[in-house]
């Protein structure tokens, strides 16, 4: 019986979502507790990877198991086993055909900064950033990458066979209380994407970077020319439609 799992984790102290060898992921965490239910082995698949120190709020996965059990048992039963810095927030049955990655129509991150004064509690989460930027700035650059793209600039590396046209439906900027919020919608992301994207964007409103270079730094399909890769502290996988 094939599961879709909805869940919540802060990464702080993970080598990232994705098991790894002899590293502490969430992926592993998963697995191990689910294959103790299910009394053999587990695989899980995620809609993808975040990295170190990335959380989630809205993670999803798919999972088959051979016994079959109630999705609010099972919820409840990993939810007792599993460490308290994972949570199961929804469990559903779906058809077997169902792939919790290749269905996808679109997907959320936000990134979070304080713009205000260093705050020691929240370092974990939010980017201490702990100085005044530009929003309106910032948003018109992130405006230009609005639409479909060859978003190679803004990955880890250059790589000429690997395909890097993404959507990006939508990006907005809000600031509350000193934490600005930038949430970029589109149909899928490539690894280090968004702390590219919020690395320029930062470089933008210090005056590192033209608003006028921007379409030609997307253009360029070149990572060299796009500036710095924001701390992976403050970035969320926030939600994942079907």
């Amino acid at each position: 019986m094939r599961y879709l799992m909805t869940f919540s984790y802060d990464g702080t102290n993970y080598n990232g979502y994705q098991k790894q060898v002899n590293k502490n992921t969430v992926q592993d965490n998963l697995e191990e507790v689910l294959s103790k239910i299910n009394n053999s082995k587990v695989n899980i698949t995620a809609t993808g990877r975040t990295d170190a120190q990335v959380h989630a709020n809205n993670q999803k996965a798919h999972f088959d198991l051979n016994i079959s059990i109630e999705p609010d048992k099972l919820k409840k039963a990993l939810n007792n086993l599993i460490n308290k810095d994972i949570y199961i927030k929804d469990i559903k049955i779906v058809d077997d055909s169902f792939h919790a990655r290749f269905d996808i129509t679109s997907k959320e991150y936000i990134y979070k900064i304080n713009v205000g004064e260093f705050n020691v509690f929240d370092r974990n989460y939010i980017y201490q950033y702990n100085k005044p930027l530009n929003i309106e700035l910032m948003q018109k650059a992130v405006n230009l990458l609005i639409g479909t793209h060859d978003f190679k600039s803004f990955t880890k590396a250059n790589k000429e066979d690997k395909d890097c046209v993404r959507t990006l439906i939508k990006a907005e900027i809000n600031n509350t209380n000193n934490i600005i919020t930038i949430s970029l919608t589109g149909t899928g992301f490539l690894r280090y994407m968004v702390r590219n994207i919020v690395g320029l964007l930062i470089e933008v409103s210090e005056n590192k970077i033209k608003i006028e270079e921007v379409l030609n730094i997307l253009n360029s399909c070149d990572r060299r020319n796009a500036g710095i890769t924001a701390s992976p502290v403050g970035l969320y996988l926030n939600e994942v439609n079907y």
